[in-house]
């Protein structure tokens, strides 16, 4: 970076196989960057749908890096922090939609916020509804009460709708635990100061592991609902289904393992266990009081093999291994 004179913000965007999204987000972010000193930075994970040549003939602009291997999100994001020039570092999934004034006011808020390690966006859902993207740290307490579905049953209680922030309505900034990484704008002399994600995490809860690193250096992190963006959910996750949603746990297992020990992520993963057998049992309970009526098929093997995986820690039957898989899509 020395010489280099920094830009207002590094766009990053890590995509596999989601041509026609990544289109319309670029779109979305060029229409909505009136005012900003900014570059966009792909790195595409070995898509073969097309993707790179639709950027390179498009959006002759943007930096594209073709991998040609899938790095995974956290390790694509760290190659575009090293080729990036911005004061601010955005990560970005490809299936979202930039709304007017949305990149610009973040910056802003960061630069009114020079204790702002990082800060997430409003979320919104394709219909415009709020689409929940702050959370608490990954725990013990917060796992038990998804797996005994209290998290569900009270969702307005700030203890038991802790993890998802259900208790809050997300209308003004504060400071939370870790914001989505869909959308999430990060100081560059923070990633200096505390590194950049860790590669280890496969597929979510890097973003929370960023994100506490930043809290444990006296950095803080805001949710500002000013910025709006669409986030369409889906992208190349919705080819792997129950695979991308093992990735939910095995992340926020790893995330516990990490930084509360060993014997922590054991609990963690008996809790999950717990959760899984509860939801069977429920299945069952529902498909008796309905005269047969099963849930999905998919659904009751999901947590079947949720299950196993608590009793056995391997994932390797996903995607955690599979090199032709990226979590462009994660919340």
């Amino acid at each position: 970076m020395r010489g280099r004179p920094l830009r207002d913000l590094s766009i990053a965007i890590a995509s596999w196989n989601t041509r026609d999204l990544l289109g319309r987000c670029l779109e979305s972010v060029y229409a909505s960057s009136a005012g900003l000193s900014f570059e966009t930075i792909i790195v595409d994970n070995a898509s073969d749908d097309g993707s790179a040549d639709m950027v390179a003939s498009r959006y002759p602009d943007v930096k594209l890096i073709q991998s040609k291997v899938n790095l995974g999100f956290a390790a694509a994001c760290n190659l575009a922090f090293k080729h990036s020039a911005g004061r601010y570092f955005l990560l970005l999934n490809s299936d979202t939609v930039v709304l007017d004034g949305a990149l610009k006011a973040m910056v802003e808020f960061m630069d009114g916020h020079p204790d702002a390690g990082a800060a997430g966006c409003r979320l919104l859902n394709h219909d415009g509804s709020l689409q929940r993207s702050c959370s608490r740290f990954p725990g013990l307490a917060t796992e038990l009460f998804d797996a005994l579905y209290l998290s569900k049953l009270f969702p307005r209680s700030r203890l038991f709708g802790a993890y998802s922030m259900s208790y809050w309505d997300f209308d003004e900034v504060r400071e939370v635990d870790f914001a989505g990484g869909s959308c999430l704008i990060v100081c560059r002399d923070a990633i200096e100061e505390v590194g950049l994600l860790d590669e280890s995490f496969f597929m979510y809860a890097e973003e929370a592991d960023l994100c506490y690193r930043l809290w444990e250096r006296g950095w803080k992190v805001y949710y500002f609902p000013d910025a709006r963006v669409i986030h369409l959910g889906g992208g190349s996750a919705r080819r792997y289904g129950g695979d991308i949603l093992l990735q939910l746990y095995v992340g926020r297992n790893r995330f516990v393992r990490k930084h509360r020990g060993k014997a922590a992520a054991a609990v963690h993963r008996v809790i999950v266990g717990l959760g899984a057998l509860c939801r069977l049992c429920v299945f069952g309970i529902q498909r008796s009081a309905s005269g047969g009526h099963a849930e999905p098929a998919e659904a009751v093997a999901f947590q079947w093999r949720l299950l196993k995986w608590t009793v056995t820690g391997l994932s390797h039957q996903g995607i955690a291994t599979n090199p032709e898989v990226n979590h462009d899509s994660r919340h």
